[in-house]
């Protein structure tokens, strides 16, 4: 049991002699131990010197052993399900040395990713895709005539999405050597809610022959033979099961129980607070001072907003502290739902509340927004139905890479006919329009990047904005005006005070201020734009938009993020490479 990270690389003399898989499968099941110990102990000290994803790999250090240990990978197919709990998958299969490049730019993914190895079968970063995927990878080995195992590895808390059930629907209709494997720790990245939930945690409760046979009852009923719950953390029980599931034709279902942080005394104890880690800085370091970033303040002014309104409720997909939701769900347990990882559900459950004259406020990220984009457009927009989406962690988002950027919210959401869209350069103007969004009687969304900008002390009021109008901040003589969409503001008005340009700060992407756009362009002959979003439909394309049904002859330039999947890296550096190379 370990009680620090350690700061100097640990001794790991077996661990060092497995390269690949395939050394793995050269030593004796005595000897699996001894590696999990030793394989805690690096991946302690690399995700210490590099941050990142950190109690999930801790809970899977046995299954990952045990799966390549039994699996002919790469030609036997693993696939984990969003991809938090990879970093022993990692280490074992030719990229221990690698290990303290993971998150940084030019170095490994955070999440399994095809292109960076043979043995990713399958890139992930978002929830609940496992079943899926690893269905479609048995189902076509058996069309092209190959004879392979798949695995699917799922937590309880990706369990709990609407597309792995319906994966597990279809699956019981074939016979695919499939096998799932059921991760339960009682946690995704929060808590898990939800019934499933609920009725795993009952299960685990009763004596062991009590609750195999209910808690198979389940996954039976979907024509999958059931074996656990198994101990996860115990190769005498989990090798014969995993042997007994692999040997077996046709769907095969697996529940393993597992402890998130298992060999680390601080993230069993705290395994929210351990989800993932900041790289560990030197003693002598000076500490930086923490600042409220934008998500702490929507929490603010969620929590100030329904102490006036008994008719807000708050809804998260399972985001309750990424969002921060915790200080609303603490004060108004009843008005807060958390509907677990299903996004598509959080929309419609919000537009049903709205129907009967509740206020719903969705806490959503831009990149989880992707994922319920019929139901605004179906169930919220074309109703006008009244709710307000409150889009964190929009534009790039630095170390977690492509999956989780946010890159895409405008161009999706900007087409849906009256849905009014609000993009904050600071805290102060995100209270704002938090404010002018609940008040707008429609669908409304204010997007807002992950961090702290440049306003950490924002003045709480009930104060709203005029729908559709920017604020023209400084009155230039180039003939150039910088139309500035979002937090990146700042960077704008170093652009505006070195041409001497006319800047604006543009507050709404939809309804677009056209009326100022028209007195701009009677005095100006080129405009710029800036936004934390692809160039492709965002704000400037609404921008190009709107000059091309007129008759101005003046010339618009577009920053934004380029046509092209933007690598992990710093924030800071996603921005200069990316946008702001004006």
């Amino acid at each position: 049991m370990f009680t620090n990270i350690p700061t100097a690389r640990p001794v790991t003399p077996l661990l060092d002699s497995i390269n690949f898989p395939a050394d793995l499968r050269r030593l004796s099941d005595t000897q699996l131990s001894e590696v999990a110990e030793q394989l805690r102990a690096f991946l302690l000290y690399s995700v210490g010197q590099t941050g990142g994803h950190f109690g999930a790999g801790l809970g899977v250090v046995e299954l990952t052993i045990a799966l390549h240990y039994l699996l002919d990978t790469p030609n036997d197919h693993m696939i984990w399900d969003v991809g938090h709990q990879c970093y022993p998958h990692k280490i074992l299969t030719g990229r221990r040395e690698q290990m303290l490049t993971i998150r940084h730019k030019d170095g490994l993914a955070p999440f399994p990713r095809r292109e960076e190895s043979s043995y990713d079968d399958f890139g992930t970063g978002h929830s609940s895709t496992s079943i899926s995927a690893a269905l479609g990878m048995a189902v076509a080995d058996q069309l092209n005539g190959i004879q392979s195992k798949t695995v699917a590895v799922i937590g309880d808390g990706a369990l709990t999405a609407g597309m792995a059930f319906e994966a597990l629907n279809h699956a019981s209709h074939t016979n695919a050597n499939l096998l799932v494997i059921l991760n339960d720790n009682d946690m995704s990245i929060s808590r898990n809610e939800g019934g499933l939930a609920t009725y795993l945690a009952k299960n685990l409760k009763l004596t062991k022959g009590n609750r195999s046979k209910i808690t198979a009852a389940l996954f039976e009923a979907l024509a999958f033979e059931y074996q656990g719950p198994i101990d996860g953390h115990d190769f005498e029980a989990l090798l014969p099961a995993l042997k007994d599931a692999l040997n077996k034709p046709g769907p095969q279902f697996l529940h393993i129980t597992t402890l998130k942080g298992k060999g680390f005394l601080p993230a069993e104890a705290d395994p929210v607070g351990y989800h993932a880690i900041t790289k560990l800085e030197p003693i002598t370091a000076p500490q930086k001072p923490k600042q409220a970033t934008f998500a702490n303040h929507f929490g603010r002014w969620l929590l100030h907003k329904a102490q006036q309104d008994k008719k807000l409720v708050g809804i998260t997909p399972a985001m309750r502290e990424g969002s921060d939701l915790i200080a609303f769900s603490q004060t108004f347990p009843e008005r807060y739902f958390d509907v677990a990882i299903a996004e598509q559900h959080a929309l419609t459950f919000a537009a049903g509340l709205a129907c009967t004259g509740i206020k719903p406020v969705v806490a959503i990220y831009s990149t989880f927004l992707q994922r319920a984009y019929d139901q605004l457009v179906h169930d919220i927009a074309i109703q006008s139905l009244d709710v307000l989406l409150a889009v964190d962690r929009a534009g790039l988002v630095g170390e977690d890479g492509a999956t989780h950027s946010g890159s895409f919210d405008i161009a999706a959401m900007r087409c849906i006919p009256g849905l009014v869209i609000m993009t904050p350069a600071d805290e102060q103007e995100q209270w704002l329009m938090l404010n002018t969004g609940y008040a707008y009687k429609g669908p409304a969304a204010v997007r807002y990047p992950r961090g702290s900008g440049s306003c950490p002390e924002p003045i709480c009021n009930d104060e709203t904005l005029p729908i559709g109008k920017a604020r023209l901040l400084v009155s230039g003589t180039s003939g150039t005006a910088v139309l500035s969409f979002g937090p990146l503001l700042p960077e704008a008005k170093e652009l505006a005070k070195k041409g001497q340009h006319t800047l604006v700060d543009m507050r709404f992407v939809k309804p677009l201020d056209t009326e100022l756009l028209s007195i701009l362009m009677k005095t100006h002959q080129s405009f710029i734009s800036i936004e934390d979003h692809a160039i492709q439909g965002g704000a400037g394309s609404a921008v190009a938009e709107f000059i091309a049904q007129s008759a101005w002859q003046g010339s618009l330039k577009i920053l934004g993020i380029p046509d092209e999947w933007v690598e992990h890296a710093t924030r800071e550096f996603q921005y200069s490479e990316n946008i702001l190379t004006f």
